[in-house]
């Protein structure tokens, strides 16, 4: 099947082309610097960070840019009101939200370009919209200010829909705004007294916000690429604003490709830092696991709203419901994939008609899986798969005995299991999901529990070691009274076939 994608655009969805045959040039709107990244960047990263992993699975060459917007007015005010150099903050913020991302599952792009490492291009393309009449320049208090013509460019509205008369009907030109015309917006902002600032043909200043991914991506893409992407907020005047330069410069098509990912909302709302309703990455990874995380950001289609459910506690606690029911699932994954690792090493299944359609069934799910992100990257139908293939594997498990029977059979058996690890690892592999081993993930799961609970993992240790004493002495009654106090500890005790026994506290 093709791989289809909606295009903002066009509003419709449309067969993917690349411009060159097997190659993918790809654009990302990254992080701003001036605080922590928050749930709603998690999501839109994460998004378009299974497209990559899923062009990439479908054989394409990928070349992947996501920026960092290390230069922006938000970031000298945050700076100042810290009493932190700007250039420093923007470092540390910048290597912060590289972590957050990360931790997420989130792959390295390609390319990582920083506005601040940018500026001879960003200068160099104000240039050559001045040079052609698309810009122009004028004294303020401050210094030179550059402007786009809006009106210079015919294409305007393109992207978000919107009709230029009804955007000229409700903008404004401010008092002391320089600008020719209110829908004009800045390339560059001079100032003299510039602590953060860079020299220009305009004198010091920075650059506006909307010519940096226009320059950046025209360097390490070329003047048209495939997909450019975002967040929906980022259509207008962002995206719009970036095609308008582009394409005044360069003519069309900056991106053939425009896609948008649907906005995280709290109490009906969109998660932003203007609204004071958001929740960092780094609150949610204080109580969750990473992949709990992501898990619960693919369950819902990525052009969709998705409520972020935060439920406090009576004891001043702050959890997130939705996360934490996606840890389970994540847990289960693991648990799964553990438990199949050993019974490839086990003995003869009973039921040759189950091994049948559990082997068609763990034949046909990593083809499946990417069916379905061929399909606008249906990223919950692609969980639902990954889920289908999990039970039957918990079911070839259970159908896995210790008797051996005959060679052939044994080895049949183990043959199966072997195969749904690694189907398992290919389903959950485009999602980014699966990307530790179990043990790392239940050690990680382990210590990050004990620590909200605050429980002594040493001490948990000697009662499950003095439960299975009392066991094999067949004190069964003492043994059952510490498992018990295991229990009311939210403690599950696992005795393994092989004799082991281990634990692991509940989510």
């Amino acid at each position: 099947m093709s791989l289809r994608l909606h295009n903002t655009l066009t509003q419709r969805l449309e067969v993917f082309e690349p411009l060159i045959p097997g190659e993918v040039r790809m654009y990302l709107c990254g992080l701003t610097t001036y605080d922590l990244a928050h749930a709603g960047h998690a999501r839109t990263n994460t998004t378009f960070d299974v497209l990559v992993r899923h062009l990439k699975a479908r054989g394409y060459k990928v070349t992947y840019c996501r920026n960092v917007t290390d230069v922006d007015d938000k970031i000298v005010k945050r700076s100042a009101e810290l009493g932190e150099d700007p250039v420093a903050f923007a470092a540390r913020m910048s290597a912060v939200g590289d972590e957050d991302l990360r931790i997420i599952g989130c792959a390295k792009p390609d390319h990582e370009p920083r506005v601040s490492n940018h500026i001879g291009e960003i200068i160099a393309m104000i240039e050559g919209l001045i040079a052609k009449e698309h810009a122009y320049a004028v004294e303020t208090a401050r210094g030179k200010d550059v402007y786009f013509a809006v009106r210079s460019f015919d294409g305007y509205g393109k992207l978000s829909h919107r009709n230029i008369d009804d955007l000229q009907s409700g903008a404004r030109i401010e008092v002391g705004d320089t600008k020719r015309d209110p829908l004009d917006f800045a390339l560059w902002k001079g100032d003299t007294g510039a602590a953060f600032g860079f020299d220009s043909p305009w004198g010091k200043g920075r650059p506006g916000w909307h010519i940096e991914c226009s320059a950046m991506s025209l360097k390490y893409l070329g003047p048209h690429f495939d997909i450019h992407a975002g967040g929906m907020d980022l259509i207008f005047p962002h995206h719009e604003n970036e095609i308008a330069q582009s394409e005044a410069l360069y003519g069309p098509p900056m991106a053939r490709y425009w896609m948008h990912g649907g906005f995280l909302e709290v109490d009906s709302e969109k998660m932003s830092k203007s609204l004071g309703n958001f929740v960092t990455i780094r609150d949610v990874l204080s109580r969750n696991d990473p992949e709990a995380l992501r898990y619960f950001l693919l369950g819902t289609h990525y052009r969709g709203p998705l409520n972020f459910d935060v439920e406090k506690k009576d004891d001043g606690r702050v959890v997130f419901p939705f996360v934490d029911e996606a840890e389970r699932r994540v847990e289960y994954l693991y648990t799964t994939r553990d438990a199949l690792t050993y019974a490839a090493r086990g003995a003869t299944a009973r039921d040759p008609k189950v091994l049948a359609a559990i082997g068609k069934l763990v034949d046909e799910a990593p083809e499946r899986v990417l069916t379905a992100l061929d399909k606008d990257l249906n990223t919950p139908q692609a969980l639902a798969i990954v889920g289908e293939l999990a039970k039957a594997s918990n079911d070839l498990v259970v159908q896995i005995g210790k008797l051996k029977k005959d060679p052939a059979a044994e080895e049949a058996a183990r043959g199966l299991a072997t195969a749904a690890v690694a189907a398992l690892d290919a389903c959950c592999a485009p999602l980014g999901l699966l990307i530790e081993t179990p043990d790392v993930f239940f050690e990680r799961t382990k210590e990050r529990r004990l620590r909200i609970r605050g429980l002594d993992g040493a001490e948990l240790d000697r009662k499950v070691l003095a439960r299975n004493e009392a066991r094999a002495a067949k004190d069964f009654a003492k043994a059952d009274a510490l498992r018990k106090e295991l229990v009311d500890l939210a403690v599950e005790v696992f005795d393994r076939p092989d004799g082991k026994t281990t634990w692991k506290i509940l989510a």
